[in-house]
């Protein structure tokens, strides 16, 4: 009971983003990768520092992340700052997913980077299981103790041992939609999956494809899943199925699988059918929706508050061109499902543990909100930080969630089953986006692979 009401409180604010959208926000949601040159002033020092660091004069350091584009430029910014404060150098050496597999590569050829963004929970495990990661000092977990709530400190945690400091992360609960197209098919913004199954034929009427779906990214379609099967399933059936305490072929599996092939089984509502969302990559599914003026190849997408960040990369702005939406309740509340990337030492020394204890801190946290596309879970970080109403609500729901919060499914599993492109849950549900009648195959799939996985 107490679960649900927390999620009522979030669902609440949720509400509020809708309202927020539709009145206009003023912000254009910037997430822009400007270089070190152009980046202007330097907010971060407007005030007394939150965090005590280190001098690490001439020290080297290297952060390992699979960010590229704005994101990596922002974060850029970030790691700016924690040079200008210690005297370290640091270089950002992009990755590979899955990350786990690029990070044995780099520790095999005795390469290692000094700290890496680690974005599945599953993942921070295994690199706790090869003795890869090295635990949290004392000045970080101080950090976390002051500036985050305990369920942001257990999904760092490995039997007891925090590992991970989670930095960046994500409402995945939202659907962007194209406000003209909107305005055009005479359509208003759905609260059920009834409801929203049916502004997606009143938008199909109107000659435009309503859902754009970014299926190339088969973690994209795992958050579909997850939301339907929250909403539907409820809080304590979703963690069951997380830790596979209840198998694939569960009953309520086979619910969620089927309120989602009432999208999936419909070509007519998905941008370029089964085929053409299959070949859509994630960035595209969003710029193709906020592209076209009027005529877009899609007048919704479903995704984070990230989508932001390639919103920013077309003409339309936050608020008045492109507004946003709580995802649909399919059962008596719309979910509450968040992601996130932790960074996690895996070199001992001053300078790693310095670089958790800056990225735990508010200070950190400031740099990268003030530049848009981003969500922290850091509840000291004052909600003004956002450039826009909009990613300031939503960071405001996702700090209400509090310790009830609910975290992507697929980022909890085993790496093999929950985040490998061309296998496992990824794979098998962009199969199921092609034959989204085989739901009875799609369940035998899923659990033979996470049988596995669990167990390996």
């Amino acid at each position: 009971m107490r679960r649900t009401l927390r999620m009522r409180r979030a669902a609440l604010v949720f509400t509020a983003i809708g309202a927020l959208a539709l009145t206009g926000c003023g912000g254009d949601g910037d997430g822009g990768g400007k270089d070190k040159a152009s980046k202007g002033p330097d907010k971060s020092s407007d005030s007394a520092s939150s965090v005590n660091l280190p001098k690490l004069d001439g020290q080297k350091l290297s952060v390992a992340a699979v960010w590229t584009g704005p994101e990596q430029a922002n974060f850029t910014k970030v790691l700016d700052e924690f040079e200008k404060r210690t005297g370290a150098t640091v270089t950002f050496v992009p990755a590979q997913d899955p990350i786990v597999n690029f990070l044995g590569t780099k520790i095999a050829g005795g390469q290692p980077p000094d700290v890496a963004m680690i974005p599945q929970v599953g993942a921070i495990q295994q690199a706790v299981a090869k003795k890869w990661a090295k635990p949290v000092g004392n000045e970080a977990r101080a950090q976390l103790g002051q500036n985050y709530s305990k369920v942001w400190q257990d999904l760092g945690a490995v039997d007891g041992t925090q590992y991970g400091v989670y930095f960046k992360a994500a409402n995945k609960s939202l659907i962007w939609y194209n406000a003209k197209a909107f305005e055009n098919a005479g359509a208003s913004e759905p609260k059920t999956w009834k409801d929203f199954i049916a502004t997606a034929e009143t938008v199909s009427a109107s000659g435009v494809t309503p859902v754009s779906v970014g299926g190339a990214d088969g973690w994209t379609l795992t958050d579909w899943f997850e939301n339907i099967y929250l909403s539907q399933a409820g809080p304590e059936k979703y963690d069951q199925l997380a830790q596979h305490e209840i198998k694939w072929t569960d009953p309520s599996v086979k619910d969620a699988l089927t309120t989602l092939a009432e999208l999936f089984g419909n070509p007519s509502l998905i941008s370029g059918g089964a085929d053409g969302a299959l070949q859509t990559e994630f960035p595209v599914s969003v710029t193709q929706t906020f592209t076209g003026g009027d005529q877009p190849k899609g007048a919704m997408v479903f995704e984070g508050d990230f989508v932001s960040i390639n919103i920013a990369q077309t003409k339309a702005k936050i608020g008045t061109d492109a507004k946003v939406f709580p995802f649909p309740a399919v059962g008596a509340e719309s979910p509450v499902v968040t992601g996130g990337d932790a960074a996690v030492a895996l070199k001992d020394g001053e300078g790693a543990q310095a670089l958790l204890t800056w990225l735990a801190s508010t200070d950190a946290a400031k740099i990268w909100a003030e530049a848009g596309g981003f969500i922290s879970p850091n509840k000291s970080l004052d909600a003004a930080a956002y450039p826009n109403d909009v990613q300031r609500k939503i960071a405001e729901a996702l700090i209400a969630a509090g310790d009830d919060v609910r975290f992507d499914m697929s980022d909890q599993a085993p790496q093999s089953f929950g985040g490998t492109p061309g296998k496992g849950e990824w794979k098998t549900l962009q199969d199921f986006l092609k034959n989204p009648k085989d739901i009875a195959g799609t369940q035998a799939k899923l659990e033979s692979d996470a049988a596995k996985a669990y167990t390996s």
